[in-house]
């Protein structure tokens, strides 16, 4: 596994050439569950600095209509790649590519719902995530948010018992999401890139950066660079098949900004 190395070690020459920032959120945007106002201001400055702020998450698709909205973002992928939401300021319209139809979604609801009694009895102390009533795609378990934190051991089981359904399953910092589908954060960023902005991510790696925090960023962690880790990376690193190249000082939201910070001011100079 790669050694991360700290923020102030990468390149300015890198940095000021970069054009589009993806980035998590719980626990990399937030800090203790809060979207701090250095956080909020960190996304407005790198794009009043011209960087694209694409936000990839795996909060519901009812988060992510108000993200796309509401927020200083150029569009948000939700569900952990299962669609992208974006606000079309010249129609006025809040816009949205879904991967599968309604009648798709239908036909996974059942499944979906044996997965979630079964998790629910087998592994005690878990909850469904108090968000999936807006959910579109996926099982969100909670195991640390709304719950008192699990072992690891039941996390374990309950990635163990959406695998056997036949799940694809990820771990983030609060949740373990579930779905049918082999998607993820890095085919629907690839996907979204190629769609709105023509766009091949194989051939951005160089000028494109990823801020996250969980096993479910190892995707994004693995395919790009220039991937940073707010400090609290470290927490679940052992779960993780790929680390970001950089780390920042600080933890969640307060590591956000100092990325943002680095990368408008090697714009600045260049």
């Amino acid at each position: 596994m790669n050694t991360m190395r700290a923020l102030s070690e990468l390149p300015s020459a890198v940095a000021a050439q970069l054009h589009t920032v993806f980035s998590d959120i719980d626990d990399t945007l937030t800090t203790d569950g809060q979207l701090t106002p250095p956080a909020y201001a960190a996304m407005d400055q790198l794009r009043r600095a011209g960087l694209r702020v694409i936000l990839i998450t795996g909060r519901p698709a009812g988060w992510c209509d108000h993200i796309a909205r509401m927020w200083p973002v150029d569009g948000v992928i939700g569900e952990n790649g299962a669609f992208y939401y974006w606000h079309d300021s010249e129609a006025r319209k809040l816009k949205c590519r879904h991967l599968l139809d309604a009648t798709e979604r239908e036909a996974h609801a059942a499944k979906l719902a044996q997965v979630r009694n079964t998790i629910l009895r087998e592994v005690p102390g878990c909850a469904v995530a108090s968000d999936q009533f807006c959910r579109l795609y996926d099982l969100a378990i909670d195991f640390c948010e709304d719950v008192a934190p699990l072992p690891d051991a039941a996390i374990d089981r309950i990635v163990a018992l959406m695998e056997q359904a036949g799940m694809t399953a990820k771990v983030s910092s609060i949740h373990v999401n579930g779905w049918f589908g082999s998607y993820d954060k890095l085919s629907m960023a690839q996907l979204m890139l190629r769609e709105r902005y023509g766009l091949e991510l194989a051939q951005e790696r160089e000028r494109c950066l990823f801020v996250g925090d969980s096993p479910n960023d190892a995707p994004m962690f693995a395919y790009l660079p220039h991937a940073v880790g707010v400090a609290n990376v470290h927490d679940m690193a052992q779960r993780m098949t790929s680390l970001p190249a950089y780390v920042t000082p600080s933890r969640g939201g307060a590591g956000f900004a100092e990325v943002a910070s680095a990368l408008v001011a090697a714009r600045e100079v260049s």
